[in-house]
């Protein structure tokens, strides 16, 4: 069984962001965000990120860019050009386009998580990956757990 987390780091201390990866027995962060960078991020920002989830329970991390939905798409979306439905159907062909099924061997990912900044996965590409793996991969038993506090 292969087995995909998902947490978004908004609303959440540092503290019980790490407590929650800590308790799930995470191995790796797999940042899925465009922009890893932002000022907004806080603990969350890529290099800061990358040392603390090291530091704190050696944890991996890792940024795939192929995983995060255009900055044109997340722009269309936050505006309100795009509904969720639209978006939902624009993210999966792009994952397709990607080829990521192909390029990333799911069985890598076990006992990862996939990060983004949303604090709940309904609304959220990192849901939409983790399932999207789920279906593409059938030959695989994937179960999915969201990190939520």
């Amino acid at each position: 069984m292969i087995t995909l987390y998902t947490i978004g780091f908004t609303q959440k201390s540092a503290k019980e962001f790490f407590e929650l990866l800590i308790k799930n027995q995470v191995n790796k962060i797999v940042d899925i965000r465009i922009n890893n960078t932002s000022q907004l991020a806080g603990f969350a920002k890529g290099k800061d990120l990358a040392y603390l989830a090291s530091a704190i329970a050696d944890i991996g991390y890792i940024h795939i860019t192929d995983f995060a939905p255009t900055k044109e798409l997340l722009s269309d979306y936050q505006k309100g050009d795009v509904s969720w439905q639209e978006y939902i159907k624009i993210y999966r062909r792009l994952l397709d386009e990607r080829k990521v099924t192909t390029k990333y061997n799911i069985k890598n990912y076990n006992q990862a998580c996939f990060l983004c900044s949303e604090t709940t996965p309904e609304q959220c590409h990192r849901r939409l990956l983790a399932e999207y793996f789920k279906e593409k991969c059938p030959e695989e038993d994937i179960k999915i757990i969201h990190l939520v506090k």
